[in-house]
């Protein structure tokens, strides 16, 4: 059953620091990068050397991830010579959490001394011109939970984690984008990598055909159900930001098609391009 605090403003600096601090206590790995992986992307926490794992269940504050295609443990290592810790299972909104929780991991991280987040998930193509597989370096974002009051920065700030009020302008990190597209050309994946819009719904349905041609209108590239309130505090946190969409399927926007979209779908074009995207990842870590 999840459990979790009722509002935003429940969770104090001395509960971050107590985990950050048990996890301090129970390796020498000190990670600068920290891997947020989503829906069958896990496998990229299996790339680390000297690897320490902990389930989430035995982590003191840690929420548990209940999703298909989430491992639901924290995993320090090195990769490419960079400590990092990797997220196998992320938590959402529509699990039941509340957005203080599902992003919970995330001041964690800047208690341990992170300086780079990197977040993957997957996700549908709004974008006519992107094919399944295709992976979308993400420029953007469009938070629509938070247009609904449902912002993890409501309610109390700390200013030991940030500003009262983070600029987002910048949410992205536009040095590690173009070092990504540098990386890609290399590893000869050039052609199904993209660039665009993430559009965060909250879930846990697939959307509607009114609501893909919506959010088209606005300028959304790809949709998903994840990854914005994480980026939104990491940003807070002063947490450089590097995003990857994988496009698991493409959106239906034709009443006559006979097309659907589900959860297998997505795990099942994951695994087609899963060494592409490790790959990407772990060479991109070799240039930082």
């Amino acid at each position: 059953m999840v459990t979790y605090k009722s509002c935003v403003s429940l969770y104090t600096y001395e509960d971050y620091r107590e985990t950050a601090d048990w996890l301090l206590s129970q390796t020498e790995q000190r990670p600068k990068v920290a891997i947020i992986c989503g829906s069958g992307l896990g496998g990229l926490a299996d790339l680390l050397d000297n690897k320490t794992v902990f389930p989430y269940k035995d982590i003191p504050c840690f929420p548990n991830s209940t999703v298909q295609g989430h491992a639901s443990q924290l995993v320090f290592g090195e990769l490419q010579g960079k400590q990092c810790v990797c997220m196998q299972g992320r938590f959402h909104f529509y699990e039941g959490y509340n957005i203080a929780t599902v992003t919970y991991p995330v001041r964690v991280f800047f208690l341990l001394g992170v300086e780079t987040l990197i977040v993957t998930n997957a996700a549908g193509g709004l974008n006519p011109n992107f094919k399944v597989g295709d992976i979308m370096l993400i420029k953007d974002h469009i938070n629509m939970p938070g247009f609904a009051g449902q912002n993890p920065l409501c309610g109390h700030n700390d200013e030991r984690f940030g500003v009262r009020f983070p600029c987002m302008s910048d949410a992205y990190d536009k040095d590690l984008s173009i070092l990504a597209k540098e990386t890609a050309e290399e590893q000869g994946c050039s052609s199904f990598i993209q660039q665009g819009v993430y559009c965060m719904l909250a879930g846990p349905n697939f959307e509607t055909i009114a609501e893909c041609r919506a959010l088209q209108k606005l300028g959304a590239d790809a949709v998903g159900m994840s990854t914005v309130p994480e980026v939104v505090v990491a940003r807070h946190c002063g947490l450089r930001v590097f995003g990857l969409s994988l496009i698991t399927n493409k959106v239906v926007t034709d009443y006559d098609s006979q097309e659907k979209a589900n959860h297998e779908e997505v795990l099942d074009t994951t695994r087609m391009r899963t060494q592409d995207l490790q790959r990407l990842i772990s060479n991109l870590l070799a240039k930082m």
